[in-house]
């Protein structure tokens, strides 16, 4: 089964999904050990790895990954330049909210010939950067608006295009380290009108707002920010009575 037929598989069941985000330019290897211990204690269902900025390797935090965890990882690239082939899967981000051609195929582009050489699982991805209360890296390196989280009819054509494009999959993202994620109410007003798995990530700090997202119709929920100072906070996530 591939991961894309395991997330289909687990949508049609109603079961949920959780990823860690684990930000290379935000974890020494130090904190990479934590995140080891406590990934292996807790079991996420996938670790997710990139951001928006970095000048550290993708692949070493990878590798290190393999070797300690037996968790799939998933990349989620910023651009070509995290690229790294010893990963399970890649998170092919098309940032569909924006307009800059970079991020929705100049990026692929350079990357594609290292693609179609590697093993890994392509995840054909819409991504939907949400204002999130405050101004996010990946708005600043895209050099795109996030769209109001006040036009949810906006965002859910913005998913609805996606999906028609032929993307596997739709990420409704708040921004790292979002003041707020994105509301209930957006992520049910995309999950209504689409079919296709819906990821939601950003300003996801505590159980009550991964399970609010889930019972929106989030299939998979991301936490990055809300682990960076504390890997082992991903009990309060995965184990809550």
């Amino acid at each position: 089964m591939t991961y894309y037929q395991h997330i289909l598989k687990s949508a049609r069941e109603k079961h949920k999904l959780f990823a860690v985000l684990i930000d290379p330019e935000k974890c020494d290897s130090q904190k990479l050990q934590q995140y080891v211990v406590a990934i292996n204690a807790y079991h996420p269902d996938f670790v997710f790895v990139g951001g928006s900025q970095m000048r550290h390797s993708a692949a070493d935090v990878v590798a290190t990954l393999r070797n300690k965890t037996n968790v799939p990882i998933v990349l989620f690239p910023g651009n070509a330049s995290q690229f790294a082939d010893n990963a399970d899967a890649i998170l092919l981000l098309s940032l569909i909210s924006g307009r800059n051609a970079e991020f929705l195929i100049g990026q692929h582009v350079q990357a594609a010939k290292a693609l179609k050489a590697s093993s890994m699982e392509i995840l054909p991805t819409g991504y939907i950067l949400i204002d999130g209360g405050c101004e996010c890296a990946t708005a600043k390196v895209s050099h795109t608006e996030p769209l109001s989280a006040t036009n949810p009819d906006l965002i859910v054509s913005t998913a609805l295009a996606g999906v028609q494009l032929g993307l596997q999959l739709i990420y409704l993202e708040a921004g790292s380290g979002a003041e707020c994620p994105v509301s209930k109410d957006v992520i049910a007003a995309v999950r209504n009108e689409i079919a296709v798995p819906l990821i939601v990530g950003g300003g996801i700090k505590s159980h009550s707002e991964m399970r609010a997202a889930y019972e929106a119709g989030a299939d998979i929920v991301v936490v990055g920010n809300a682990l960076e100072d504390n890997p082992e906070k991903l009990a309060e996530f995965l184990f809550y009575d």
